[in-house]
C-alpha cells in the first residue's frame, strides 16, 4: 500500500471498508523513513505540560510531513487537552498549522472547544529549541480508597446510579432515570444528583466520602463541557462548574471527587486486574476511552479519542458535531455499525439506535456473513488503531468495552483484533494485551470504581 508517496505493509483489509487507510500503521512505515526531530507539546491548566518527541522526513516528502504532522496534532490535542500547543522543528509546517486554528481556519472548532474548557484563549506557539517548554506532569493520585463509608455515584445523560459502599462493597444501589439534557434550569440536575446523594447517605452509618463518574470534560471538579448541560445557558456556567461540590456540601463537609466516566471504567478494570497501565475503550453511542498509568493514577488528559483521528482516507466520513474526518467515533462505535451497514446496504431493523444495533448482532448471531464481516472490518480498525495508541499511552491492557463489543458479533471482532495483530503487529503482542472484561475484570464495578476516588486524610 501507498500514501503520500510512504509505503506501508497492511496484510487485512477491513472486508467492507477497502479505503481504510490506518493513520497508526502509516504512521509506522513515515517514521522509519523519518530523520529530522519535530516536537510538540500540549499545556493544559496548572501549568502542567506534556511533550511528545517524533520526527520528520525530508523535503521530498512535504506533503507527507505536513499531513503527518497536522493529524498528529489533532490527536494529540484531544488526548491531552489543552489551551496551547508548541510545535519546534519546522517553522513552515507549524505556521500552517497556526492558520489551521485560527476562527476561520479548519481547525476552528478545535480551537473554540479548547477555548471554552480552559476559559483562556487557544494558541499555537512556533517555538525554537531554546524557549520549547519542559515536561511538567501531574497526575492524580484519585481512585483505589475503599476504606470507610463512601458515596459512589454514576451520572449520564438519560440516567443516574448511586450506590452506597461500605469497605468496598457495595449495599445498597439504585438506578433513576431522568432527562438532563432537555433541562435548561441547572436546579433540575442539582436537585437529582442532591436526590441521589440523600438516598445513599440514608443507607449508610455516615459518609466519609463522595466518588462521581460522569460523562464530560473536566478540570479538577468542574464540568466544563458535559452533555448533562446541553441546553443550560452559559449565563449559568458558574452553577454548572460548581455542581457536584455544591451538591455533597448538602450531605455535609465531606471530600468529594470527580472524573470522566472513561478514567474510571479504566481504574474498575485496573482495580478488577490489580494492574496499571490500563486503558478502558467503550463502544457504545461514541467512543469512550480513559486510561491509568502503572501507579494506577488518572493522568488528568481528556481521553477524547472519539475526535482523534484514526483513518488517513480523505473521503472518509465526516463527524458532523467535530467537522472533521476519519475520526475515532465513526471507527469504534455504534455510528461505526450504522455507517458500515448503510454503505453495503446491509438492513437494521428498527426506529432506535439500541434495536439498530440490537438487529446487527442478531444477524451476526444467525450466521449474516455481511454481518460477521462489519464486526470484523471493526476489529481490524481496532489492531491498527493500537499501533497509534500504544505511541501515546504507555499500555498493558485494553479492556474492549460496550454493546458493540457484545455477543458474536463482539467475539468476531476481538477475533479480528487479535488476527490482525498477530499478523501485522506481533510486537504489540508481546506488550499489550487485548481483552474482552472477564469476571475477574469486572469484580469492581463502576460504583464501586467512583465511591474510591476521593482519598480521605486521617
Amino acid at each position: 500500500m501507498k500514501y503520500l508517496g510512504i509505503e506501508y505493509q497492511m496484510k487485512h483489509r477491513p472486508p467492507l471498508d477497502g479505503d481504510f487507510i490506518p493513520f497508526g500503521l502509516w504512521a509506522n512505515a513515515y517514521l522509519e523513513g523519518a530523520t529530522h526531530p519535530f516536537k510538540v507539546a500540549i499545556e493544559r491548566e496548572n501549568g502542567n505540560i506534556s511533550v511528545f518527541e517524533s520526527k520528520l522526513r525530508g523535503e521530498d516528502s512535504a506533503k507527507a510531513n505536513e499531513r503527518y504532522v497536522e493529524r498528529l496534532v489533532k490527536f494529540l490535542l484531544w488526548s491531552v487537552g489543552g489551551k496551547r500547543v508548541y510545535l519546534c522543528g519546522c517553522n513552515e509546517i507549524a505556521a500552517e498549522i497556526r492558520k489551521m486554528y485560527t476562527p476561520m481556519g479548519e481547525r476552528a472548532f478545535d480551537a473554540g472547544f479548547m477555548k471554552d474548557v480552559f476559559e483562556a484563549p487557544f494558541e499555537i506557539v512556533i517555538s525554537t529549541e531554546d524557549d520549547f517548554p519542559a515536561e511538567h506532569e501531574t497526575t492524580k493520585s484519585i481512585g483505589g480508597h475503599l476504606e470507610g463509608c463512601r458515596i459512589g455515584f454514576d451520572v449520564g445523560g438519560s440516567h443516574r446510579k448511586v450506590s452506597a459502599v461500605l469497605n468496598g462493597e457495595t449495599i445498597y444501589s439504585e438506578e433513576v432515570d431522568w432527562f438532563p439534557m432537555l433541562a435548561e434550569d441547572p436546579s433540575y440536575q442539582f436537585d437529582g444528583i442532591v436526590e441521589s446523594f440523600r438516598t445513599a447517605a440514608s443507607k449508610l452509618p455516615r459518609v466519609d466520602a463522595i466518588g462521581v463518574s460522569s460523562a464530560g470534560v473536566f478540570v479538577g471538579n468542574s464540568p466544563m463541557v458535559s452533555s448533562m448541560f446541553l441546553k443550560v445557558p452559559r449565563s449559568h456556567r458558574d452553577e454548572v462548574k460548581s455542581i457536584f461540590e455544591r451538591a455533597a456540601k448538602q450531605i455535609g463537609d465531606i471530600p468529594v471527587a470527580v472524573a470522566n466516566d472513561g478514567d474510571v471504567s479504566a481504574l474498575a478494570g485496573a482495580m478488577g486486574l490489580n494492574a496499571g497501565n490500563v486503558m478502558g475503550l467503550a463502544m457504545g453511542t461514541s467512543e469512550a476511552v480513559g486510561y491509568v498509568n502503572e501507579e494506577r493514577h488518572i493522568l488528568g488528559w481528556f481521553n477524547e479519542l472519539a475526535f482523534a483521528p484514526v483513518d488517513l482516507n480523505e473521503n472518509a466520513t465526516r463527524d458532523k458535531w467535530s467537522g472533521d474526518i476519519g475520526v475515532g467515533c465513526k471507527y469504534f462505535s455504534q455510528d461505526a455499525v450504522f455507517r458500515i451497514a448503510d454503505k453495503v446496504g446491509l438492513p437494521l431493523n428498527g426506529e432506535t439506535p439500541e434495536e439498530k444495533l440490537t438487529s446487527a448482532q442478531a444477524l451476526a448471531e444467525s450466521g449474516n456473513e455481511t454481518a460477521l464481516d462489519l464486526f470484523r472490518s471493526i476489529g481490524i480498525y481496532l489492531a491498527y488503531t493500537l499501533a497509534l495508541y500504544s505511541r501515546i499511552y504507555d499500555l498493558k491492557y485494553l479492556l474492549v468495552l460496550g454493546p458493540v463489543a457484545t455477543g458474536v458479533g463482539g467475539n468476531v471482532l476481538m477475533e479480528s483484533c487479535h488476527q490482525t495483530l498477530q499478523d501485522d503487529l506481533p510486537e504489540l503482542v508481546q506488550k499489550i494485551n487485548v481483552i474482552l472484561p472477564d469476571e475477574k475484570a469486572r469484580q469492581v464495578g463502576m460504583s464501586i470504581a467512583a465511591a474510591s476516588l476521593p482519598e480521605v486524610k486521617k
